[in-house]
């Protein structure tokens, strides 16, 4: 085995925000070229961009802090070191839809239909947030020494979740873009987002390690990400047996 995580200099101590920030502007650039084919207004796209980014950070922050208080209370400094990782992604989740839909309604946006066009770069721009969590050395997996790659930062060979998860993100967005060209209702994108996203997390959290299980075994992530999946699906097939039966 060999080390392939760092933490001794600038570069892979703030890998985290870079990767964060780098995720941003791809996806973003990505989104305003796809918004012309789609009629959108680029200047809407990149004022949502700007307003999900934020209010993400906000939230998956808020909420890591609130699952980790006992930590951030004893050492409040922390707090502010958001550049070497420490996000709650349900948290960005919720906190950017809840921005958006207040922002879209307010400009009186076709709220679903810019929803199906942003969600797919949502799911490219977790390929390289989950590349920063590698990088970083959070989100980790479980002790392997067959499948496992070595981190430094936890002196012990762990399964490399994050690239899993990459990986997961990845395919999820070539399958939204597939559905996007060939949609039937306005939320179809948006709606499969959530219900492949929130698959791919209940599964890759049984490989990782740190986090703990509440009930049945299973995860606040787990279980969020069930609850999430059931509704998502419940919501897709009434909206598909309603086009179906018009």
């Amino acid at each position: 085995m060999f080390p392939v995580i760092f933490r001794l200099g600038p570069i892979t101590i703030y890998s985290y925000g870079v990767m964060v920030a780098f995720a941003f502007f791809v996806s973003t650039i990505l989104c305003l070229k796809e918004s012309k084919v789609s009629g959108i207004k680029e200047e809407l796209i990149l004022n949502l961009s700007v307003l999900i980014m934020i209010s993400g950070i906000i939230g998956a922050r808020l909420i890591y802090i609130l699952l980790n208080l006992k930590e951030y209370i004893l050492s409040p400094i922390e707090i502010m070191k958001i550049y070497r990782g420490g996000l709650t992604l349900y948290g960005g989740i919720a906190a950017g839809i809840l921005s958006s839909l207040i922002y879209l309604r307010r400009k009186r946006h076709p709220v679903l239909k810019v929803l199906d066009l942003v969600s797919p770069y949502v799911a490219l721009g977790q390929v390289w947030g989950r590349i920063g969590c590698f990088l970083n050395g959070c989100c980790y997996g479980r002790e392997s020494l067959r499948f496992g790659l070595y981190f430094p930062v936890h002196s012990r060979t762990l399964l490399p979740t994050q690239i899993y998860s990459s990986l997961g993100n990845l395919l999820i967005f070539l399958i939204l873009k597939s559905i996007y060209r060939r949609k039937r209702f306005d939320g179809q994108v948006a709606l499969s987002y959530f219900v492949l996203y929130s698959l791919k997390r209940f599964l890759i959290e049984f490989l990782r390690a740190d986090t703990q299980a509440l009930i049945f075994r299973l995860s606040l992530s787990q279980l969020l990400s069930f609850v999430i999946l059931i509704i998502s699906v419940i919501i897709y097939f009434r909206r598909w047996r309603r086009l179906v039966s018009a």
